[in-house]
């Protein structure tokens, strides 16, 4: 075969690989996109059991009957920086919470925070709450305050709401 012959036969085939590559890539691109599509899919498929398998863990950690669960809120009008929680139950610590600018910004505006979701026996139980804080001066300081909490059948719920100056509990 003389060079000639050679070079138009490569010609042609690098004609035809390129006309199927062009081809291929319109299939592939659509391929991709239907395939994105099913991901896609797949993903909020696996959001939406993941959401109900934590449901259902919950449940089955915290029956109705035994659980507690204790939030914290900050008093109204009161400003100071709020650094840490420490929760006790029963003489047991069962929660430590550092707080971060945001989160210390979400309960100045009212917000309240989870701290605490456990299981207890119906019963009486000492609930003891200690924060550390700054004043707006930068003056440290440590509150301690206990609670006696009288569980009975069905969830029980505390809310702890801090002062500078107070913890206040409310039981519902």
């Amino acid at each position: 075969m003389t060079t000639l012959w050679k070079a138009m036969v490569l010609g042609v085939g690098i004609l035809l690989a390129v006309g199927t590559a062009s081809q291929g890539e319109q299939t592939s691109k659509e391929q991709l996109k239907g395939l994105d599509e099913q991901i896609q899919e797949i993903k909020g498929d696996v959001l939406a059991i993941a959401s109900e398998l934590n449901l259902l863990e919950e449940k089955l950690l915290y029956p109705s009957e035994t659980q507690i669960t204790v939030f914290v809120a900050l008093a109204g009008g009161d400003s100071f920086r709020l650094d840490s929680v420490d929760l006790r139950l029963g003489g047991s610590e069962v929660a430590h919470h550092l707080y971060t600018y945001r989160e210390q910004e979400a309960l100045r505006m009212g917000g309240v925070q989870r701290l605490f979701t456990g299981n207890v026996r119906t019963g009486s139980h000492q609930l003891q709450v200690s924060f550390h804080g700054k004043s707006k001066g930068g003056d440290e300081f440590r509150r301690t305050d206990s609670h006696q909490v009288e569980k009975g059948v069905g969830p029980k719920i505390v809310k702890v709401t801090l002062d500078r100056q107070a913890i206040t509990f409310e039981d519902r």
